[in-house]
């Protein structure tokens, strides 16, 4: 069954190959920023795991929009660092302040899912949720984040590391979905392709051991 994965995120793409899936890629055009601030503007102040959710489902539905007979899948993840949101840093400085901030405390890694039945034959249902893990930060020397930060990675994702790429070395450890802390929870999706009535066999391509 085609998968459309609304983000340019290759972890969440290696996540759903490894698990034997192989969606394709489209990229939504949304504004981030001005689908936060129009929400903000008309609710108020959002919880951190509501502004992922949010732009999950702005992301889902505009490419939605652009593809058929799919299931489209939006993602988006940001930080909760001591009741603030944070997603990618803006560059090396805002990076480096971070985890300065980061390392030795406890943060909240807030992924929101959007799942819209875009198939001919399908509900058209469109439908979400956000999982959130628990994340412990090691305590990384200065001289360690700025050789981490150097190699960009820190600006490409969410809360400025990874746990499974070069960031991996300074977590201490999770509670929760590890896949989540990736980018992508493979548990709550099967969730939400059940309450569409399928499968997680549904999803899987021919060819991909599983």
């Amino acid at each position: 069954m085609p998968l459309v994965l609304a983000s340019a995120s290759p972890a969440r793409k290696k996540l759903l190959h490894a698990a034997g899936v192989d969606p394709s890629v489209v990229v939504s055009s949304v504004d981030e920023a001005a689908v936060e601030a129009s929400a903000r503007d008309q609710y108020g102040e959002l919880e951190p795991a509501d502004v992922a959710l949010l732009l999950a489902r702005a992301k889902a539905e505009d490419v939605a929009g652009q593809v058929g007979n799919a299931l489209v899948l939006g993602c988006d993840s940001v930080l909760e660092l001591d009741g603030e949101v944070h997603g990618k840093p803006a560059g090396a400085e805002q990076a480096l302040e971070r985890w300065q901030r980061m390392r030795g405390s406890t943060g909240v890694l807030h992924t929101g899912h959007w799942l819209v039945d875009a198939r001919e034959e399908g509900s058209g249902a469109t439908l979400g949720a956000t999982a959130s893990t628990l994340v412990r930060f090691g305590n990384p020397t200065d001289a360690d984040l700025e050789a981490y930060i150097a190699t960009g990675e820190p600006m490409r994702v969410a809360g400025a590391f990874t746990l499974d790429g070069l960031g991996g070395p300074f977590v201490d450890g999770i509670d929760g979905d590890p896949s989540n802390v990736v980018g992508l929870s493979l548990p709550l999706l099967r969730g939400l392709v059940a309450e569409l009535g399928l499968g997680w066999h549904d999803l899987r391509a021919p060819g991909i051991p599983t």
